[in-house]
């Protein structure tokens, strides 16, 4: 019998509030769709690419242990004063591309870009718009893909 698919949730946690929100949303979704995860938090979203990269890296050198039929990035990045947040907005975006397209991972893209922190609240929370819960549909759906093509068994 197959093992039952699982996810990685990589979550960068600037703010540990809506971190949590976005991360409710997309495990309830997961644990309706019968999907195991893991959750992994990082400092903020400019780690998570290297994170998923890691996990990967890790996946190549170990091939028996700690295997991920998608992987999710979820976190926010708020405009500030100075354009950092087009810098880390622009590069982690890339990088997340990058792993899609290089490595053929089912990929859910959970990086909110907010003007304000009530954007980010009102877009992460569970009983908002719950865009961690539409994030693990993508990552979900990616894997169906994934499937298709016969890249991945689940």
């Amino acid at each position: 019998m197959p093992e039952q698919p699982r996810v990685l949730i990589v979550e960068g946690r600037f703010y540990e509030e809506i971190a949590e929100q976005m991360a409710s949303g997309a495990i309830a979704r997961l644990e309706a769709a019968g999907v195991d995860y893991e959750r992994l938090p990082v400092p903020g979203v400019f780690e998570v690419p290297g994170a998923i990269r890691m996990a990967l890296k890790s996946m190549e050198a170990y091939s028996s242990s700690n295997t991920y039929a998608g992987y999710m990035a979820l976190g926010y990045v708020i405009r500030g004063e100075t354009d950092h947040y087009v810098h880390v907005c622009h590069e982690a975006s890339r990088a997340l591309m990058n792993l899609a397209i290089n490595y053929t991972i089912a990929l859910g893209f959970g990086i909110l870009t907010c003007e304000t922190m009530q954007q980010a609240v009102e877009r992460a929370s569970f009983t908002g718009k719950n865009r961690g819960g539409d994030v693990a549909e993508a990552c979900l759906r990616m894997m169906d893909v994934k499937r298709h093509f016969r890249l991945i068994q689940l």
